[in-house]
């Protein structure tokens, strides 16, 4: 019985993806020859660049990604994919072998995500933040056949293997092109720009997670159906051939995500290689943006310029702001739609389980802080911690997520838990009355202080409100006679001298005494990986000096 009822909701998530991805404009079911042509690219070329061969196909002339070095069109684009894949192939590298890529956004990474497919090969996409011996081993446990890199990332990947295939993805000219390494630039202009051969089917991507606690894991996946564009666009109305500024790296699965799906509506992508937040608001106004995507600390930034600086610029294009990679406070939630009005989408989903909620701007006021509701093909549950599934609203579970969008496992060979078909995130989270769901923090993260139980995010939410207060983090530390207590990392306000015992009473007035902080340490800034995620493990826990 239960194979049957899961055969039915396959059956309903299909045909309302179906109904989102018609409406969205991403595929015309009228058409159904270009529909069997997408699938059939998306099978062996993969996902970008199957999308990328589509607007050449269709736009050629229209432009496809704008970084500091200029433009490029959807034909230009494809063209110097071609010129990659033909280039990797001629040096040897195998069908089927992975290749990587350590790249900020630009026109080389991007490049990298289409010419890999083409040619057959797997990309692992590695993290800026890498330091070297971090790089050398997720380098080394993914197998990397040939590697694609920035400039200035040339001392951390100098542990590869001698005679690997190395190409300059970016030049600074900082420093001199070193003998046997190929700039991309050179094999793009003088390259083979014809079709290669087509692969038997598309090698797959690795998305690596964020780190936080450790070694990078490596998410692949093989086959990203069509369809599971509609996770993003049933509760986020991405425009069709507009403009999107992403600030949220491209090697991670937001602004993987959004650059994929708003390419494949043929919009232009502007990249940025590094944030500046008085920049974004000029690349907005300068490109007429409908869209922005971008992590919280960044929009923090932005806000924090102040209403004197946001109105030199002209944002009265701007339509959607796309959040993901770490939690929305709902102070920052607030404080984003009163600069930027009633814009902001906040998504929630991992590496793991891609799109699993979205938050629309009207739920945002409704509930600030709220990652909204799950979009079509998307299936929320929680559990106990006797993996028993809770129904009733206001009861933290650990959160599980069924969709469309199958996760392979890491490549080290592990899984996530999985219950009744439900993917385990990692998350609490909990339902309120309306069925707006609210993420409570990371499992692993509870506090035991006392006997009671804690969770960071909630005293972090609520110090974050207080008008002195920047940035926070709260962690637990060993104490001898609770056994763990907390201790808050608190970045001030500009200007603003906020006093230790006015925090600890704020916290005080709207929780339990158990959730105060017994320490309060003033930092100038947090640890924060490129997607805005706080790295916990590198705040200090032991005695304070």
């Amino acid at each position: 019985m239960a194979s049957i009822r899961d055969h039915l909701q396959t059956l309903s998530d299909t045909f309302g993806a179906m109904r989102v991805l018609q409406r969205a404009g991403a595929l015309d079911f009228k058409k159904p020859r270009e529909v069997v042509k997408a699938v059939k690219r998306n099978e062996t070329v993969g996902a970008p660049a199957a999308i990328v061969m589509h607007g050449a196909d269709e736009y050629p002339d229209a432009p496809a990604l704008t970084d500091e070095r200029g433009t490029l069109t959807f034909a230009e684009l494809d063209q110097q994919s071609n010129a990659l894949a033909n280039e990797l192939l001629a040096a040897g590298v195998a069908p089927g072998s992975v290749i990587g890529v350590l790249a900020r956004d630009h026109r080389g990474l991007i490049t990298a995500l289409n010419g890999a497919g083409r040619a057959g090969l797997r990309l692992a996409m590695m993290n800026t933040g890498f330091g070297q011996t971090q790089f050398t081993e997720v380098a080394a446990r993914e197998k990397i056949a040939a590697m694609l890199y920035d400039e200035e990332f040339a001392d951390i990947v100098d542990g590869l293997p001698t005679g690997l295939p190395r190409y300059l993805s970016w030049v600074d000219g900082q420093r001199p092109v070193p003998e046997g390494v190929k700039v991309l630039d050179d094999v793009v202009t003088n390259g083979d720009t014809s079709t290669p051969p087509e692969p038997e089917s598309w090698a797959g991507l690795v998305i690596l997670t964020s780190g936080t606690t450790g070694l990078p894991k490596g998410a692949q996946r093989g086959k990203v159906s069509p369809f599971t564009s509609a996770l993003l666009l049933d509760r986020i109305p991405i425009p069709e051939r507009g403009t999107m500024v992403i600030v949220s790296p491209v090697f991670h699965s937001t602004g993987f995500a959004l650059w994929g799906v708003g390419t494949a509506l043929g919009n232009k992508s502007v990249l940025m290689r590094r944030f500046d937040a008085e920049k974004t608001l000029a690349a907005i106004a300068d490109n007429r943006a409908d869209m922005l995507v971008a992590v919280p600390t960044m929009l923090h930034r932005m806000v924090a310029l102040g209403p004197d600086v946001i109105k030199k610029y002209d944002l009265s294009s701007l339509k959607i702001i796309v959040i993901a990679g770490s939690a929305l406070s709902p102070t920052l939630s607030e404080a984003v739609q009163d600069a930027f009005g009633d814009v902001l989408y906040n998504l929630y989903g991992s590496t793991e389980v891609a799109v699993a909620s979205v938050a629309t701007p009207s739920e945002l006021r409704q509930a600030p802080g709220t990652v909204g509701r799950a979009p079509v093909s998307s299936h929320l549950a929680l559990f106990d911690d006797k993996d028993q599934r809770i129904t009733e609203n206001g009861v933290r579970g650990r959160l599980f997520v069924k969709n469309g969008a199958p996760f392979e496992g890491y490549t080290d060979g592990r899984q996530k838990q999985v219950i009744d078909g439900y993917m385990s995130t990692g998350d609490m989270a909990r339902f309120d009355e309306s069925g707006l769901m609210f993420i409570e923090g990371r499992d692993d993260d509870m506090i035991v202080s006392g006997g009671e139980n804690v969770y960071p995010l909630e005293v972090e939410n609520l110090l974050a409100e207080h008008p002195h207060v920047a940035d926070v983090a709260v962690v637990g530390v060993e104490d001898d006679e609770f056994g763990t207590r907390l201790r808050a990392f608190i970045v001030r306000s500009e200007g603003a001298d906020p006093q230790i015992e006015d925090l600890k009473q704020h916290v005080k007035t709207n929780l339990a005494r158990y959730k105060v902080p017994r320490d309060v340490v003033f930092v100038d800034d947090l640890p924060r990986n490129p997607t805005g995620k706080l790295v916990r493990r590198l705040l200090p826990t032991g005695p304070l000096t």
